[in-house]
């Protein structure tokens, strides 16, 4: 479906659940209007940067198997229209974030679409450090989350948005591995040195500790109980063991293998601590 390609619906999806479960971790008292608001708002400003992502890489999406049968590459829709598209998306995202919720929503909302769709997509191209620019417009959603239910940017709200900011630099990579001769054909610099390498591999693995780290927090400033403590991390230690076995056998069977243990360990992990909220 054109919509479906057009607002990479299984992303926009995954960055609705974070938003989602981050409001629920910052209120015990389940609001289903805002539940519902705050998920089509996500949605339109998630679908609104991605779509100015592909408005600006319609000629490089030509050249990667991945991408080139996308709308735009295929001309099934105009620039134009997905420009109309992405506008309409992004006014109506952002103004429920900031005028049902509250302004700090409304602003994080805004930062996220510029910061993905403006500047993480020309570093792609400039740069390795695109991964980590990415990374913020990838985390917001988890405090965009938390201010939604607080107005405020609180101490959960940061420790929520780090754990998906360490979370996302692996995850990052080992697609990046897995799609490194394609990314190639197009120009973008997304691995560590542009190659797949021991150095490259090893990368990950900081992150991956720093993620295991960062995800023992909740339970330390009194939020969670042990049963989250021990869930994070275990699907901590397993992603990363799949990062260390990538940094052995540098291959694209790894790569997958890590990046399939990224899938897993967000929603566990967000499942874990909101069902042992204290």
């Amino acid at each position: 479906m054109i919509f479906s390609a057009i607002t990479k619906l299984r992303l926009s999806l995954l960055v609705v659940f974070s938003a989602v479960m981050a409001y629920w971790f910052a209120n015990v008292n389940l609001n289903a209007k805002a539940f519902i608001l705050l998920s089509i708002a996500g949605f339109l400003v998630t679908a609104s940067s991605i779509t100015i992502n592909q408005i600006f890489e319609k000629e490089t999406d030509k050249l990667m198997d991945r991408t080139k049968n996308r709308p735009l590459p295929t001309q099934q829709i105009s620039v134009v229209f997905a420009s109309v598209l992405a506008g309409i998306f992004g006014v109506i995202g952002i103004s429920i974030l900031g005028f049902y919720f509250n302004p700090i929503s409304g602003l994080l909302g805004a930062l996220s679409l510029i910061s993905y769709g403006f500047i993480y997509t020309p570093f792609k191209k400039i740069s390795p450090i695109a991964v980590f620019i990415g990374a913020v417009p990838g985390s917001l959603p988890l405090l965009i989350g938390w201010t939604a239910a607080t107005g405020t940017i609180g101490l959960g709200g940061v420790i929520l948005f780090f754990i998906q900011f360490f979370w996302q630099i692996p995850h990052f990579w080992a697609i990046a591995w897995l799609a490194h001769e394609d990314y190639n054909k197009a120009g973008f610099h997304l691995l560590p040195n542009n190659e797949k390498s021991r150095n490259s591999a090893l990368a990950n693995i900081p992150y991956l500790v720093f993620l295991i780290l960062v995800s023992t927090l909740p339970y330390f400033f009194g939020m969670t109980g042990l049963v989250s403590l021990f869930i994070s991390i275990l699907a901590g230690i397993y992603f990363l063991i799949q990062g260390i076995q990538l940094s052995i056998d540098l291959n694209n069977k790894s790569a997958l293998k890590l990046m399939f243990a990224s899938f897993f360990y967000l929603p566990i992990v967000l499942i874990a601590l909101n069902l042992d909220k204290i």
